[in-house]
C-alpha cells in the first residue's frame, strides 16, 4: 500500500503568522492562519482538511460495502463537520459529525443505516480517530 505525503509550513508567531500546505501529488494546496482555525474567519484549517479526508474515506468505504452486498450505490454524499474545542487548557478535536446521503436501489433505510455504520467503523480515517473523537452519524437514503 502506498504512503501519501503532504507538507505544511508555518511562518511567524501563532496569532500573527501564516501557514501553507500542499499535497505531494500536486492536486491541492492552500493557506491557513490562526483566525481560520480558532475564530470564525473564512479560509481553511487543519480541521477542515481532516473533515474532508474523513468524508472522502467514508464515502469510499460505504460505496465498497454496498457493492459487496450486491446493492451498489448510484451516489453517496458525505458531509463531515469537525469540531475543535478547548479541553484541559489546550485545543482538541472533539467531534466529527457525519451526514451521509445515498441513492441505492434495492435497499431500505434500515439496511442503508447499517451499511453506513459499518463503513464508519471500518474506514481508515475513522480508525485513526477512534478513541479520541466522538462520531455522530446521520445516514439516510434519498
Amino acid at each position: 500500500m502506498p504512503t501519501k505525503q503532504a507538507t505544511a509550513v508555518w511562518e511567524g508567531g501563532l496569532k500573527s503568522g501564516k501557514g501553507s500546505y500542499s499535497a505531494a501529488s500536486g492536486t491541492f494546496s492552500g493557506s491557513f492562519a490562526f483566525p481560520n482555525r480558532f475564530e470564525e474567519a473564512g479560509g481553511t484549517s487543519p480541521e477542515e482538511l481532516l473533515a474532508a479526508a474523513h468524508a472522502a474515506c467514508l464515502s469510499m468505504a460505504l460505496s465498497a460495502g454496498l457493492e459487496r452486498a450486491g446493492t451498489p450505490a448510484t451516489r453517496v454524499e458525505v458531509r463531515a463537520a469537525c469540531t475543535i474545542e478547548m479541553v484541559g487548557g489546550g485545543p482538541k478535536v472533539t467531534n466529527m459529525a457525519l451526514t451521509v446521503r445515498g441513492r441505492v436501489a434495492g435497499i431500505d433505510q434500515g439496511k442503508f443505516a447499517e451499511a453506513a455504520e459499518a463503513a464508519k467503523n471500518g474506514c481508515p480515517i475513522s480508525g485513526a480517530l477512534t478513541g479520541n473523537v466522538e462520531f455522530v452519524l446521520d445516514a439516510k437514503l434519498e
